[in-house]
């Protein structure tokens, strides 16, 4: 069932597929984690498009969780778990999100305390707002314009001597009229003083952009990072596929191709391969073909799905990385999932499971991640575990009233706030919010 890669996978729909599991497996698991799930806000989640990265911390000085979410018009909105009280705090509305999907908020707490949201207003902006005291999410938030970029989806990350990163893709067209609208590479904004001044990528480094291309035959030049993940060692991982117009010419995101790899060196700002080579302060085409590729995909649309999706997982045992993406059937089935491990030479990949949207994870020991997967228009949110970067095994459903589209695993979390899971609207449309914020955590009981 495993396929050895050396640098280009054949297509993944080649890959064997024999005892693959069925999405439905969970519920004949026994013996495993117990979950409890808490609606913290009930009708007020709007449809959003936040990757897994950033939606909560913890913070142990004051002994709270805060977490961040979309509603109404993607407005950005914090909550306040107090864990001495066992009690949650009302929504406070913290910015204006433009009726954009695009501009979800993303949050990490600077080293003074104070609670920073970012939102890359879509193909415009990137703005801050920060909570107006320390450790804290009460009042009224600062809101700051850190440059216009023609920025979309913040990731952000706080180095150990609380550096703040924020990586961002951008809309080139719209500063440049001249350049292809499928031309969106990935930069990133640095600040070594709580938020309070930033400096570009271009400026720290000299390099037009971070990851991305500007050539490419089949015109894939879009970067679409699916997750970013920072270690304890201050490693970032970075997983990412390609969108673009493909062989039609010149459109925005109307194919998805292939899964790539690297992780980021926050001490140098270099970039680096699966196999520790060093490809300096900027990814290119030439970079990301020879170095990076995991999987190389079809360029088809099966289904009006886009495949690879818009978000992949990324995590390491015993330092070796492995991913988890799923992408669209072209036969209409399910959509099916796999798992890429890196074994110290070369990529394998192999196909896990069927009709899953892995939605996030998080490390349970040094040999065993937890993944949190949903199934398209049901409630409850499923878990595997993986070991060693390499089995999949179901473990546990957790019940939630309805549907679930986002989660996001709280940084430095504390049970019960383990997980934020945002209930999915039932229209596109941002003005309706009828979905569910929960928060779900093992129960120690």
């Amino acid at each position: 069932m495993t396929r050895l890669l050396r640098g280009v996978m054949s297509a993944v729909l080649l890959l064997p597929l024999v005892a693959v599991p069925s999405a439905h497996a969970t519920a004949d698991v026994q013996g495993k984690a117990k979950f409890t799930v808490t609606t913290t806000a009930t009708n007020v989640a709007a449809r959003s498009d936040r990757r897994p990265v950033a939606g909560g911390v913890y913070d142990r000085k004051v002994g709270k969780t805060f977490i961040s979410w979309a509603g109404q018009y993607e407005d950005s909105y914090v909550q306040t778990y107090d864990h001495r009280k066992a009690t949650w705090s009302a929504p406070n509305r913290v910015a204006d999100g433009d009726k954009d999907s695009h501009n979800y908020p993303t949050m990490v707490q600077a080293k003074d305390g104070h609670l920073l949201i970012f939102r890359g207003m879509h193909n415009v902006e990137l703005r801050m707002s920060r909570s107006p005291q320390p450790n804290s999410a009460d009042g009224v938030w600062e809101e700051t314009l850190i440059s216009k970029n023609a920025a979309t989806y913040p990731m952000p990350f706080v180095t150990r001597d609380g550096t703040i990163y924020v990586f961002y893709r951008e809309t080139t067209r719209d500063l440049d009229h001249t350049t292809p609208t499928d031309t969106r590479p990935m930069l990133y904004v640095v600040s070594k003083d709580n938020g309070r001044t930033w400096k570009t990528s271009t400026e720290l480094t000299g390099d037009r952009f971070a990851i991305g291309s500007t050539s490419r035959a089949d015109n894939m030049n879009e970067i679409y990072i699916g997750q970013l993940r920072q270690e304890d060692n201050g490693r970032v991982r970075i997983v990412y596929t390609l969108a673009g117009g493909g062989p039609e010419g010149h459109l925005h995101d109307r194919y998805h191709r292939n899964i790539y790899y690297t992780w980021f060196d926050p001490r140098n700002l270099h970039f680096y391969s699966a196999s520790g080579r060093d490809l300096g302060t900027q990814i290119d085409d030439a970079d990301q073909e020879q170095h990076l590729k995991v999987a190389e995909t079809p360029l088809t649309l099966p289904n009006n799905v886009k495949s690879p999706d818009y978000i992949q997982l990324v995590g390491t045992t015993l330092g070796k990385p492995f991913l988890l993406w799923f992408m669209g059937d072209p036969a209409n089935g399910p959509l099916r999932n796999y798992l890429s491990t890196w074994n110290g030479r070369a990529w394998e990949t192999k196909e896990v499971a069927r009709g899953l949207r892995t939605r996030e994870m998080e490390p349970v020991d040094p040999f065993t991640w937890r993944v949190y997967a949903t199934e398209d228009g049901k409630p409850n949110v499923n878990t595997y575990l993986v070991r060693f970067g390499c089995t999949w095994t179901p473990e546990t459903v957790i019940p939630t009233a309805k549907p679930v589209q986002r989660v996001e695993v709280v940084e430095n979390f504390r049970d019960p706030a383990r997980a934020i899971f945002s209930g999915a609207s039932s229209q596109r449309d941002v003005a309706i919010a009828d979905g569910d914020i929960s928060v779900a955590g093992i129960s120690r009981r």
